[in-house]
């Protein structure tokens, strides 16, 4: 599937850019479908090794979605193509945010989901970029629009990032405070934030910040977990974690 983008570049000149996603994996519910998630990779990887792990979660109720990011260059590789959901430079507070791959991935991610059937409740997660991507997607989804003005379509329940950060933190707050109803889609929106103490990729202030800057924003609905002596990876009790929480906000039945 592809988007065709259009952003002005410098002067008065449109530039237009076709972005290609890769193969979507999914993993069907082994019990009553209640939920369905959109679990996205970090960068350079791709949605076959998550939905290899999501599928030996105990979450029989849930279906997930597990997309392919676009192969583009990413300048913190100097430039070098690999999967990525949006283009990244070096990690900083102050750095620059590319909103036009960013609102290409959400709504390539909110366009899987709209299919879903009306009873089934929907969300987002992902690991470190792919997390990152979920954050920006709980965003759109409170100002019920993208960064670039078009209507977000998605109901969401649940937002999940592992190892992350949030883009466009310097604004978000000011974006969801100028609304009523974005704050109130703000703070009913269940999130979980997840982060090792020792991430070398993504440090962990990263993680502490973003989860500030939500709450301030007005997503009180959040859960922050720290975890001593964890890189920037997984471990079976994060993934527990995420399975025990998800099986509470989301009420799901038949799950440990």
């Amino acid at each position: 599937m592809s988007y065709l983008n259009s952003s002005t570049g410098s002067g008065s000149r449109t530039s237009r850019r076709t972005v290609e996603f890769g193969r979507t994996y999914v993993v069907r519910p082994k019990g009553k479908h209640q939920a369905t998630i959109v679990w996205l990779h970090g960068l350079g990887d791709n949605g076959s090794s998550w939905s290899q792990l999501l599928e030996s979660l105990p979450l029989p109720n849930i279906k997930w979605i597990c997309p392919t990011a676009p192969t583009r260059p990413v300048a913190i590789l100097g430039g070098f193509p690999c999967t990525a959901w949006f283009d990244v430079g070096e990690l900083s507070d102050d750095g620059p945010d590319d909103f036009e791959g960013l609102d290409a991935s959400v709504a390539h991610i909110a366009n899987l989901l709209s299919t879903e059937p009306a009873d089934v409740k929907l969300g987002i997660g992902g690991f470190s970029m792919g997390a990152a991507t979920a954050l920006y997607s709980a965003t759109c989804f409170a100002q019920g629009k993208y960064g670039n003005g078009n209507a977000y379509p998605v109901n969401l329940r649940a937002i999940i990032g592992l190892s992350g950060w949030l883009p466009g933190s310097r604004n978000v707050r000011n974006k969801i405070e100028g609304s009523v109803e974005a704050a109130r889609r703000a703070s009913s929106l269940p999130i979980l934030l997840c982060h090792g103490m020792c991430d070398e990729v993504v440090p962990y202030k990263y993680g502490e910040r973003s989860t500030l800057v939500l709450n301030s924003a007005g997503f009180r609905n959040l859960a922050f977990k720290k975890y001593d002596g964890l890189g920037h990876y997984t471990v079976p009790r994060e993934m527990d974690e995420v399975c025990n929480w998800l099986s509470a906000r989301l009420g799901l039945e038949g799950c440990r």
